[in-house]
């Protein structure tokens, strides 16, 4: 198996054949006989690319994906992404914006990188467009390059980070068509972990800790931010407030049983010291453990 490393935008087109009209930024078109070998390619750049068909199957974390005709998959510096390829479609067809992280020094975009969740999605959690967002997609991917074909004047790199920001807005808001139109898939999701949440605080929580975001994430094979996002959606409250709901009903039932000390009802919901139990419920009712079990 290879492994092949993007530190630059040069790296990236050579290593397809493709000219580099730009030193920080590229947009291309592979439709062309490439062979798929097996590789691992570790990328210090920003990619989208937009899957045509089903080219190669790519995995990034421990979910494998076998890529449906025209998603979008995005890649940041320091992930590595595993690929193999799919011996039914000899030509893999795939258009692709790679950029490196100094095009947005000193950027209003290079401030705000971090809203662009989805760079942090896992395979399994692909952009799926519809055929207008394909051609909204594509339209400004070709006013990128339309810039790229001209020579380097003082306004370039503004246009081009503008248009890479309109870029990154669109698909944000094709996350949010897509976790509205999955809504059944988002309902099971979440009925899933409501299920999961009451059995860890019933049976785990006293020996694995407090319950988190990311273990039930990964528990649905999501990573941690995806899920965030699709619990929102279908709940209308992010999954940590999630959590923090359901271990508060559950501290209030074991509050109930007068047997219990405040710090065995600590012990029991996952909290390392009673001292963080305490505060916790002060800060969500107002009250201490204590005064809480006067007044009720």
């Amino acid at each position: 198996m290879h492994e092949i490393t993007f530190n630059t935008v040069q790296d990236f087109n050579d290593y397809y054949g493709l000219p580099t009209r730009h030193p920080l930024v590229s947009v291309v078109r592979c439709d062309k006989t490439h062979k798929i070998e097996e590789s691992v390619f570790h990328y210090a750049l920003y990619a989208l690319f937009l899957k045509e068909n089903k080219g190669c199957k790519l995995s990034y974390g421990r979910t494998a994906y076998d890529f449906d005709e025209m998603t979008v998959t995005s890649f940041a510096p320091s992930q590595s992404i595993h690929v193999e390829p799919n011996p039914e479609v000899e030509v893999p067809k795939w258009t692709a914006i790679v950029f490196h992280p100094d095009l947005l020094n000193r950027t209003q975009l290079g401030r705000n990188i971090s809203r662009y969740e989805f760079f942090d999605y896992t395979s399994n959690e692909a952009l799926h467009l519809s055929a207008a967002e394909i051609d909204i997609f594509r339209g400004v991917l070709n006013m990128i390059n339309q810039e790229l074909q001209r020579s380097i004047d003082k306004h370039s790199r503004e246009l081009i980070v503008s248009n890479i920001e309109l870029l990154l807005n669109y698909c944000l808001r094709f996350y949010d068509r897509q976790f509205i139109t999955r809504e059944e898939i988002n309902h099971a999701t979440v009925k899933k972990f409501v299920a999961m949440l009451d059995h860890y605080m019933t049976n785990q929580a006293h020996q694995q800790g407090l319950p988190t975001v990311a273990y039930f994430a990964d528990q649905c094979c999501y990573s941690p931010k995806y899920f965030g996002e699709l619990v929102k959606t279908e709940t209308g409250r992010t999954a940590k407030d999630f959590i923090n709901d359901r271990l508060l009903r559950a501290a209030m039932q074991l509050l109930s049983d007068d047997t219990l000390s405040i710090a065995q009802v600590s012990h029991q919901l996952g909290f390392e010291y009673p001292q963080h139990f305490v505060r916790f419920f002060k800060t969500k009712t107002g009250k201490t453990p204590s005064e809480y079990r006067k007044t009720a």
